[in-house]
Formats: C-alpha cells, sequence, structure tokens
C-alpha cells in the first residue's frame, strides 16, 4: 500500500508560518491533533481543537520545555511499522495511538547565533533536542509516516490528504529525504558554532557545506551545459544570494558570475568605484568623487568591450548616472549596487532600448562582508579552499627600488593600480591613469603578452599611466616595452633572481618602481 492514511498527527514547531491553515485543514478531514505547550497554545488561540501531549503521555513538560516529547509513547507512535502485527500488538498493549504525519520545525539555532550580542547560554538553549528525534524516527519510518519540517512543504501533504485521505510514498521518501538534510544542516551548524567558539582553525578537519538550491537555472556556462544556483545556509552579507531583481530577464550562469566579479571589484574601494565587466575580466574600472564621474570613467576604459558588460557600483545610482548609462550607443547587460533613486529605476527601465532586458539587483549596504573561504572543486572530487585575497594593502610597507621616486599623486595613483590586478586574471597587466582602469592584459600565458595587450588596449592614454603586475617580472623585457610605449612608474611584488636586472632597466629610463612584497594571483 503506497497511500497510507492520516488519523493523527503530532505537531511540534518554532515556526508558526502556516500552522494554522494546516490545522484547519487536517481537522477538516478528520485528523485528530496533537501537540506541545507553544504549539498547542497557539493553535488554541485560533480555537482550534488539539490533544496535549502531556496528558496523552501522563508524562509533563518539565525544565522550561527541554523535556516534552522524549517519551516512548510518542516515539513508538512513530515508529511502528503497521504491516508488522507485533508492533501493532505493541501499541494495543500499551495504549499507544500511531501518527501518520509529524510536522516539525527545529529552534532557531542559525538565527540566533547570527545575532551580533548573542551570549554562549542563549545558543546553547537553541539546540533543539526533542525536535531533531521527532524528524529522524519519522524520516526513518516513511513508509508509514510523513514527516513535514518546513511550511513550504504544507499545501503538498493538505493536497494529498484532502483527495486521498492520506499521503503518498513519493511524497513521503521525498519528504523523509528532505528531512534527513534539515537535521545535517542543523547539526553542522551546531558543530560549526562550537568549533568557532573553541578556537578551531579555519580549516576544520572536516568540512561540510549547507547548501540551499534556489533556482534551477536555464543552462550553464553553454547552452549544453546544465546548472543551478545554491546558497550557503545562514549566510547574510550583501551578496548576490541576498540581492534583489529590480528588473530584467532572468539571471544565466555567466550573468551571476560577471555580476560576481562586477561586485567584489566595486566594493574593495571606499571611494565611489564602478567596474565593468567582461567575460568574468574588468575591461574598464575606475573611482572619483562621485558615482556618476566614476562610471563615465570607468566606460571609457574599454569602450568597445564595454558593449554587452555587466556592471558593478558601490554607491546608489542616482538619476545622472542613470542618464549617462543610457545614452544611445550603450548596451548593458546587468548592473548591481547597493541601491537604485527611483528617477534612477524609472530612466533605466524606460529611456534606453534594453530597458525590459537590462537586470537590476539592489544589493543593499556593502558594510558587511561575506564568508572569508574561496572553494573550488577538483574533478567533482575534491575542494580546494583558501582564504579571499582581500587583506587590505599596507603601502607604508612598500618599497621605493629605484633612484627615481614617485610623488605622491603618482603613488596614489599606484595604489589603485595595485588595487586594480589583484582582481584580474593572471598573468596579470593593469595599466590606470587619473584613477581609472586604462588597459588590460589578463589569462595569457606569458606577462610579456600581457604586457603587450594592455599597452596595445590603453592606445594613446599609456602615456603618462602606471602599471601594476600581479606577479614578479621574471625579465628586464616588460619594462622596456612599457617604458618605449610611455608608462611613466611600475608597482609589482618583486622577488625574481633577476631583480637587479630589472630595477636597473627602470633607472636607465628614470622609471620609478616599487615593490609591495605581495603577489596577487588570480590563477
Amino acid at each position: 500500500m503506497t497511500t497510507v492514511p492520516v488519523r493523527r498527527a503530532l505537531l511540534s514547531v518554532s515556526d508558526k508560518t502556516g500552522l494554522t491553515e494546516l490545522a484547519r485543514g487536517l481537522i477538516a478531514r478528520g485528523v485528530e491533533l496533537y501537540s506541545t505547550g507553544g504549539t498547542r497554545r497557539h493553535l488554541e488561540q485560533e480555537e482550534i481543537v488539539v490533544q496535549d501531549i502531556a496528558q496523552y503521555t501522563g508524562f509533563p513538560e518539565m525544565m522550561d520545555g527541554r523535556v516534552k516529547t522524549l517519551h516512548p509513547k510518542v516515539f513508538a507512535g512513530i515508529l511502528c511499522r503497521h504491516d508488522r502485527t507485533d508492533d501493532m500488538e505493541a501499541l494495543a498493549e500499551h495504549s499507544i495511538c500511531s501518527f501518520e504525519l509529524v510536522v516539525v520545525n527545529l529552534y532557531p539555532f542559525q538565527e540566533t547565533i547570527a545575532r551580533a550580542d548573542v551570549t554562549r547560554s542563549e545558543a546553547i538553549e537553541q539546540i533543539d533536542i526533542g525536535g531533531p528525534s521527532l524528524v529522524r524516527a519519522a524520516a526513518k519510518n516513511h513508509a508509514f509516516v510523513a514527516i513535514l519540517t518546513d511550511p513550504g512543504q504544507y499545501s503538498a501533504v493538505l493536497d494529498e490528504v484532502e483527495k486521498d485521505g492520506g499521503t503518498s510514498l513519493p511524497l513521503r521518501e521525498q519528504l523523509a529525504a528532505d528531512a534527513f538534510s534539515s537535521t545535517a544542516e542543523y547539526d553542522r551548524a551546531i558543530a560549526d558554532y562550537f568549533a568557532e567558539e573553541t578556537g578551531e582553525t579555519q580549516f576544520p578537519e572536516r568540512m561540510t557545506l549547507q547548501l540551499q538550491r534556489q533556482a534551477e537555472l536555464r543552462y550553464g556556462e553553454n547552452p549544453h551545459q546544465e546548472a543551478a544556483l545554491y546558497q550557503s545556509k545562514g549566510s547574510a552579507a550583501a551578496s548576490l544570494m541576498t540581492a534583489r531583481q529590480l528588473n530584467g530577464k532572468e539571471l544565466s550562469y555567466n550573468n551571476l558570475l560577471d555580476l560576481d566579479s562586477a561586485l567584489q571589484i566595486a566594493r574593495s574601494f571606499d571611494q565611489p568605484a564602478v567596474s565593468v565587466i567582461k567575460h568574468n575580466n574588468p575591461c574598464g574600472a575606475a573611482v572619483a568623487e562621485s558615482i556618476g564621474e566614476a562610471a563615465a570613467k570607468a566606460m571609457a576604459g574599454d569602450p568597445l568591450s564595454a558593449f554587452g558588460s555587466v556592471l558593478g557600483l558601490n554607491r546608489e545610482v542616482d538619476a545622472a548616472t542613470a542618464d549617462l548609462l543610457s545614452e544611445p550607443g550603450l548596451f548593458i547587460e546587468a548592473i548591481v549596487a547597493p541601491g537604485f533613486s527611483a528617477s534612477a529605476l524609472e530612466t533605466l527601465t524606460t529611456k534606453p532600448k534594453w530597458k525590459k532586458n537590462v537586470r537590476l539587483m539592489e544589493i543593499g549596504d556593502l558594510a558587511q562582508q561575506p564568508a572569508e573561504l574561496q572553494l573550488r572543486y577538483l574533478g567533482g572530487q575534491g575542494l580546494l579552499v583558501q582564504a579571499l585575497d582581500n587583506a587590505p594593502d599596507e603601502p607604508d610597507q612598500w618599497e621605493v627600488v629605484t633612484e627615481a621616486r614617485p610623488d605622491e599623486a603618482m603613488f596614489a595613483e599606484l595604489q589603485f593600480a595595485w588595487q586594480m590586478v589583484r582582481h584580474i586574471k593572471s598573468n596579470a597587466i593593469a595599466i590606470c591613469r587619473e584613477r581609472a582602469l586604462v588597459g588590460t592584459g589578463a589569462g595569457q600565458m606569458s606577462r610579456v603578452d600581457s604586457v603587450e595587450i594592455a599597452i596595445r588596449k590603453a592606445a594613446e592614454r599609456v602615456v603618462g599611466a602606471v602599471l601594476s603586475s600581479d606577479a614578479f617580472f621574471p625579465f628586464p623585457d616588460s619594462i622596456i616595452q612599457a617604458a618605449d610605449a610611455g608608462v611613466v612608474a611600475i608597482i609589482q611584488p618583486g622577488g625574481s633572481r633577476r631583480d637587479d636586472e630589472v630595477i636597473e632597466a627602470c633607472n636607465q629610463r628614470q622609471l620609478p618602481m616599487v615593490f609591495t612584497g605581495r603577489r596577487h594571483f588570480k590563477h
């Protein structure tokens, strides 16, 4: 028998969302309800008849609710196998009722520990004991019991109960799978909390990812690849996962990658900043006194490549910026920003030709930073984990290694260029002028090729510009190439065996060069 009639339901929930509607729907189908203290009081306030589980067991709740459902009459009623005569005889012998539906969601442990002012004792009191036990028991016995752990599941069960008087095996199997996932995630959150509290390294002996599917995407990087979007459980920092889409078509796999890159660049600057992303590399970026000025400078970085680009801003998009981005000839796929003014939103969704299609992502306050770890899979079987390359620069620790020294204005330009190069795929070269990216060399097998591409992209703007490199120059050839093109200063990590030759090439051309002592590979 695949359909199991639902005669009795046990309800014990922390989140009361949808509970009243569920209870009334079950009662309408003749289901008898049993419940614990808080849930029972909630339902009784709604004039819903429910049996007190304490009266049923003959054992009162105690210790402020720490002990309430942990009783043989509860668990035997959940775990009994309806097709086993001995199980059913045991129920009859001990006056135990069977439960065909269990509705449980757990204490809000994750929400509690997310509070900045939470105490250890508060966190510990939000570790649910009876709830996970009920969930696991019901999920184990899914052949005869349906387990609901999320209000989003209520309608599916109600539909089947109203139609067939019970639940189907496929539904119970899916609910059981969801239930075990929920308890695993819950236990993982508790383990992570204790690991952090006890000072365990950010690279623990075991790592379990808690991910919730948010969307199935149309396809992946290419149309023949299937794809989906998942979110880390408990993540609250401003990111694409918390963003609100205000306009435009469904986001694609590539849109999400580019939006993330655009956002990371923009949020790395304190001043108003705009980044322009194409194929996951910046083709323009700038900082300025206003977000509109920064946008104009960023879009001018590589106008040809900027067609069909994705933009990231670290300030609200205002009317002036929206007017700029809506000029004829521009085509923008998506924009991510902390917010959009009402007039900016009106302009971007009505003025340009792409008005209905442009994806506008409102991300909110950027002050709260996302997780500190970066994950990359190896062949689907291994996982590389590293800290993000977001440590602040320390310009006071940098070393001017040449006879020529940068003045204050040039040093500021070098700081901007160094901040930019960490966001470009290695071998990475950034040519910058007036705090704007004007030439990019990215992802080449040879640093010489990256320099050549960056110079070509910068064109006449290379004259008077500064150049940054994510890693050391192994030979002086790139230095000579940059100086001949018009570059006036260079910043790089240093550390090559031929640093002396590179420095000498700069000295011969009165070219200031700064060593940072830190590499920024983005492999």
